[in-house]
């Protein structure tokens, strides 16, 4: 079953290869228009200067350079980003199923529970936590209307709201040796 997360990181990851392709063919371009323009300019010799097709072309080559040189950069520039929302999302990640495991713990939910728990917390309706446990629908009603009993809640979207309030009360990220400037690790998962 493929999610809109999936179809989103594949459709990025397309876009990112066809960026990472098309570099070399615009340098490839650029050395081709590039080693023309200085042909040209050996060609004509001191007259060079007066014919304005020769100068355009030089500029247009030149200018496509400038841009290789731009959108390589601006390539890395993102690759970093992503990996730092990369990881962002990870630890937070791991802060929502430390925040998750600690809850599940205190209402004493069965593993059966917990999977099903899991399962609607990323979004999923009650057929697709049946097809996936291979259970019948009623039964997963009943183990989410175990689950919202114990953990004193109405429904999923207060579950979500309840976890949700507890992973933002305390940050992601602590200093590593208590002084306010120091770099910070990733918490514990604290609840």
């Amino acid at each position: 079953m493929t999610t809109r997360r999936d179809e989103t990181v594949t459709g990025a990851r397309r876009e990112g290869a066809g960026l990472v392709a098309l570099i070399p063919v615009q340098a490839f371009c650029a050395v081709f228009f590039l080693s023309d323009a200085i042909s040209d300019f050996a060609d004509v010799g001191r007259y060079a200067l007066s014919d304005w097709h020769l100068i355009l072309e030089t500029v247009a080559a030149l200018g496509l350079v400038v841009g290789i040189v731009f959108e390589f950069r601006y390539l890395l520039r993102l690759l970093r980003r992503k990996a730092h929302m990369e990881r962002g999302l990870s630890i937070a990640a791991g802060a929502l199923h430390d925040v998750m495991e600690a809850h599940f713990d205190r209402w004493n939910l069965t593993p059966a529970e917990r999977d099903v728990a899991t399962f609607a917390l990323k979004g999923m309706s009650n057929t697709e936590i049946a097809e996936l446990r291979g259970s019948a629908e009623g039964t997963v009603k009943a183990h989410l209307n175990a689950i919202y009993r114990k953990a004193d809640v109405t429904g999923r979207s207060a579950l979500l709201s309840l976890l949700v309030e507890d992973l933002m009360q305390a940050p992601l990220m602590e200093p590593a040796d208590g002084a306010s400037g120091a770099q910070s690790q990733p918490r514990a998962g604290a609840v």
